[in-house]
């Protein structure tokens, strides 16, 4: 007798492709659907960029290192899995920009660069007075009449000028897309602020009347993190997973459909075997997309997005080796300025837990749109490059106890003018050409990991709508 029970791959174990999974098998589970789950992989193991590091009592991540707490979805994926009991708040404290050799303070009020508080305006050594006051030309000035997409760079140079932008917006930014704002989307990034200046016209007001007050706890950061490192959280989401279901060290040759014989399709894997599916989602990044529908028409946009390779490089010291005289947890770095890391985390500070009593713990980034080449050169290469950036921040008398440099290669996405609408067309000719298979992932809407969370969600959703 013929099976009946359907049959839905996820291909990619980054945390989109585990969280798809996960949800869809529990949704089965739940619904007592007569549906089957496969995971496959092509690296030995899942979690993509989320890999942790445990070195003499250190707890060091090699990719993101957190998540917003305000976008909820991963950390119910957290409580789903039974890590609630590890979550904990970054400490919050006072963050700088590293413009023209100096650490400046991030004026108070500032939302994502924003300023909403005139005296921290007034007084910050950030900006020239030429620059505050073309700042505060924002109050006054007419909503743009761009409807469409735009660049980042051209939405907030226009309201608020170039030294905002360029000292205080961009190092943020590019802190989260490594990208360059002049070509980042407005709509597929921060939309939000589109909608303010829509509803408020002024930027400054609208942040102003939108943005919560601060919590009274002010030792509580915005961010969250699992006390065993989030590799935890990919640990959990395998073993929460029926065994037998994940195929690790497995890649995907090709996807044919097998119509007009029969519905659903067939991956043919690089171990010379095949796995029939109903339905498929595609949980990998736009480049490998690329690569397995070569051949589609509808891959023809997505051919052309360009991703960013990036760096991490974590530095474990002996406190008293490192004279630390300010109160913060890190900065980033001005572009203008002539420093090769793009940002720092004194993750000893942000991350208490991390780190052994009586150590330091710097974390620096390396690597943004048109700056990669540093991230091919040698570890102690990298190290020394690092190092001698820090020494002209702090005070270091010494050398690193050890150093882990983490590289990753097209890691960054770049939602660049125009992604959203591309996005759009990519879905409907693929649900036209190839029905049943669904793409999730930090290539398309949002690179956080609740956004990647979210994604394998609503790939679930879509799963079960089209089997059903």
């Amino acid at each position: 007798m013929k099976d009946s029970k359907k049959k839905v791959v996820v291909i990619g174990g980054g945390i989109t492709g585990l969280s798809a999974a996960y949800y869809l098998q529990k949704s089965i589970l739940e619904q007592g659907l007569a549906i089957d789950v496969q995971l496959v992989e092509a690296n030995h193991k899942l979690g993509g960029k989320i890999q942790t590091v445990y070195k003499d009592g250190f707890v060091i991540e090699r990719g993101p290192d957190s998540f917003l707490e305000r976008k909820q979805s991963a950390a119910k994926l957290v409580r789903d899995v039974g890590l609630e009991d590890q979550l904990v708040n970054n400490t919050a404290g006072r963050a700088y920009v590293l413009v023209n050799d100096k650490l400046h303070s991030m004026p108070e009020g500032a939302v994502m660069g924003i300023p909403t508080k005139m005296a921290p305006l007034a007084t910050t050594e950030l900006f020239s007075v030429q620059g505050k006051m073309r700042a505060v030309g924002d109050l006054v000035l007419p909503r743009s009449k761009v409807t469409g997409d735009q660049s980042l760079g051209n939405f907030f140079r226009r309201r608020l000028g170039d030294e905002v932008v360029e000292n205080l917006i961009e190092p943020l930014l590019s802190g989260i897309y490594a990208g360059d704002i002049d070509q980042l989307s407005l709509m597929s990034t921060f939309p939000q602020f589109y909608q303010v200046e829509r509803e408020y016209r002024s930027l400054i007001r609208g942040m102003r009347k939108t943005t919560p007050e601060p919590s009274r706890n002010v030792k509580k950061g915005k961010f969250l993190t699992l006390t065993g490192g989030l590799q935890t959280l990919v640990d959990a989401l395998e073993e929460k997973m029926i065994p037998g279901t994940i195929l690790k060290g497995t890649k995907i040759v090709s996807i044919v459909d097998k119509k007009p014989d029969s519905s659903g399709y067939n991956i043919e894997l690089n171990n010379g075997k095949s796995i029939e599916a109903d339905s498929i989602v595609m949980a990998l990044p736009h480049s490998a997309l690329s690569e397995l529908f070569s051949g589609q028409e509808f891959m023809c946009n997505f051919k052309k997005m360009s991703a960013t390779t990036v760096a991490t490089v974590a530095m474990a010291f002996d406190a008293e080796e490192v004279e630390d005289v300010l109160d913060g947890t890190g900065f980033v770095v001005s572009r203008n300025s002539d420093y090769t890391i793009t940002a720092c985390t004194w993750t000893h500070k942000k991350w208490p837990h991390t780190t052994p009593e009586g150590k330091v713990l710097l974390r620096c980034y390396v690597g943004r749109a048109g700056e990669e080449t540093v991230v091919d050169l040698p570890d102690a290469e990298i190290e020394k490059i690092v190092l001698d950036d820090l020494k002209r921040t702090m005070n270091i008398l010494a050398t690193p106890e050890f150093t882990i440099v983490s590289r990753w290669q097209k890691a960054m996405p770049q939602y660049t003018v125009g992604h959203q609408e591309r996005l759009t067309e990519l879905k409907a000719k693929l649900q036209e050409s190839m029905p049943g298979i669904f793409i999730a992932g930090s290539s398309f809407e949002g690179v956080g990991l609740p956004d990647c969370i979210d994604q394998g969600k609503t790939a679930v959703e879509e799963v079960l709508n089209f089997i059903k």
